[in-house]
């Protein structure tokens, strides 16, 4: 796209001005129309088809205008600013190549629309809670650019017949019309098996048409579930995934790096045994690794000392020990 054209459309959105927006924006299409991206025109054409239909609006509120809700205009998706996407991810090379082609595959995706080819654009990950999906898609969101919008099932379900279908498809609508991340987190409170044996025909219906949304899916950013089951799922909504993702718990050696990572804004004690410690939390998830080190540190800063040892981490250790001991 020409420099210059874009520099013209962000001043003209700065300004609210939407007769302009419009005429930048079919200069757009006509552009992309004549390098031979006919898909990307025809789909640009039909949001600026949307935006007419809806009356005028100010530039900036096209660009923000978000889906509600069919009964009670509650906002159906939440957006997850820039500034908190988290993004550092320790993982085992195997999974971390996984990640790292979907990032590349997103960045190439003009060059392999010239081949005829699409890039992995409907991921699903899974694994036990504490895992790290949800810092995974918003790896995703940070690395590619992409705003994450995550679902909100609290104003997206219904008891009413019919409109937990109409909120999804309007969710689905507004990441075709607009790139994002779109964020599925628990996705199996929508996608639990159609075999299950208390199904009723409402959720069949919904799970029916939640695989009939990723499969025609075209938005040209990324959707991203996540789930801590696998049984429970449809066995088809895994087919409607391009990448399919197990994040698996740490290994001493992930958790031996989550510990640096996480203790890298304060002094070590030089004797800590690093490997040690992190043999003595095999088995936690990364979110608990994360804790742990988080209390270690503040331990050592509350008891006035410089540098964290040993002994502030077994403390926070045999905190969350016992902590999980008087669980339920």
């Amino acid at each position: 796209m020409n420099a210059t054209l874009l520099k013209r459309l962000f001043r003209a959105i700065q300004s609210g001005s939407a007769p302009d927006v419009e005429v930048l924006c079919r200069r757009i299409v006509e552009g992309e129309k004549r390098v031979g991206h006919v898909r990307i025109a025809q789909d640009l054409e039909g949001i600026l088809k949307q935006s007419r239909a809806s009356g005028p609006v100010s530039a900036p509120g096209l660009l923000a205008r978000m889906p509600t809700s069919r009964r009670d205009s509650a906002p159906l998706l939440q957006e997850v600013s820039v500034d908190q996407l988290r993004h550092e991810m320790v993982l085992p090379a195997a999974v971390e190549k996984r990640f790292q082609r979907i990032e590349k595959e997103f960045a190439a995706r003009s060059r392999l629309a010239k081949h005829g080819l699409k890039p992995r654009h409907r991921i699903l990950l899974y694994g036990p809670p504490g895992c790290g999906k949800s810092l995974g898609a918003e790896r995703l969101a940070w690395n590619t650019g992409l705003p994450l919008r995550k679902v909100r099932f609290d104003t997206l379900l219904s008891s009413y017949f019919g409109e937990t279908m109409a909120n999804l498809r309007k969710v689905f609508d507004a990441a075709q019309a607009s790139p994002c991340a779109l964020f599925l987190d628990e996705c199996d409170t929508l996608a639990r098996s159609r075999m299950e044996r208390n199904d009723v025909g409402e959720v069949t219906r919904i799970t029916n048409g939640l695989l009939e949304m990723l499969e025609h899916h075209r938005g040209d950013g990324l959707v991203i579930a996540a789930t801590n089951l696998d049984s429970a799922l449809d066995t088809a909504l895994f087919r409607r995934f391009d990448e399919v993702l197990k994040i698996p718990l740490p290994g001493i050696d992930e958790i031996e790096r989550l510990l640096h990572v996480t203790l890298s804004a304060m002094e070590t004690d030089r004797a800590l045994a690093w490997r040690d410690l992190a043999q003595a939390m095999d088995g936690m998830s990364g979110s608990e690794v994360v804790h742990v080190g988080q209390n270690a540190a503040k331990h050592c800063v509350l008891e006035g000392r410089k540098k964290v040892g040993d002994a502030d981490i077994r403390h926070a250790l045999l905190e969350i020990h016992e902590r999980h001991h008087q669980a339920p």
